[in-house]
């Protein structure tokens, strides 16, 4: 299906999750899922754009069109997620460079686009924060790339998918509705990546 700019426009929703939520419309062991938090459509349904596991936290997208969340998630347009991670154990300069050249996991290939430590907030030798930054969604992706060099993640949280950014003010729990200008921005970068600029982080309710 193609996704032109002139289409009918589409609603997105910037949700923070939180760490214990499910994205999955019922949960078989009776556990919140995200979609219990959100306003009601008149007509169809709220589509998450990708998925976080049970224990990360941060970014989520919802819209109510199917076209934009198939491109956003389609591996061929390489949209970029970007991770906050903090990690049990000492991440090498030679470690740091395996994971970017690429490890192999059980379903292919995989490597970060970007990682960096995060010096801001300090954080001892065996407790360390990174941002890393990926061009597919994988299940677990993040995680499986740091077990498969030895580390551990302890905590992962999305900030950023595409254009969009994770406000700081938005509390865990809560969510905005994008304004027609950063569904513009989405819509633009979702048909041409090299339109895919981060835009201003939306106010938050």
């Amino acid at each position: 299906m193609r996704l032109r700019a002139t289409d009918a426009p589409v609603r997105v929703l910037l949700y923070h999750k939180p760490v214990g939520e499910m994205v999955t419309r019922r949960d078989p062991g009776g556990r919140r899922t995200v979609f219990e938090r959100l306003p009601r459509l008149r007509e169809g349904q709220w589509i998450a754009v990708g998925r976080l596991d049970l224990n990360t936290s941060g970014l989520l997208l919802l819209t109510d069109s199917g076209a934009l969340a198939n491109r956003l998630m389609h591996p061929r347009y390489e949209v970029e997620r970007e991770y906050l991670v903090r990690v049990l154990g000492t991440l090498s300069d030679a470690t740091r460079q395996r994971l970017l050249r690429g490890v192999p996991l059980e379903d292919g290939k995989a490597a970060f686009e970007r990682l960096e430590p995060l010096h801001a907030g300090g954080g001892s030798a065996a407790n360390q924060w990174h941002r890393v930054v990926l061009r597919e969604g994988r299940t677990r992706e993040v995680r499986r790339l740091f077990e498969a060099v030895g580390l551990q993640v302890s905590r992962l949280m999305r900030v950023r998918f595409g254009t969009v950014r994770l406000p700081r003010a938005l509390q865990p729990g809560r969510w905005i509705e994008l304004e027609p200008q950063q569904c513009a921005a989405l819509l633009a970068a979702a048909t041409d990546p090299s339109a895919s600029k981060v835009v201003p982080e939306p106010n938050s309710c």
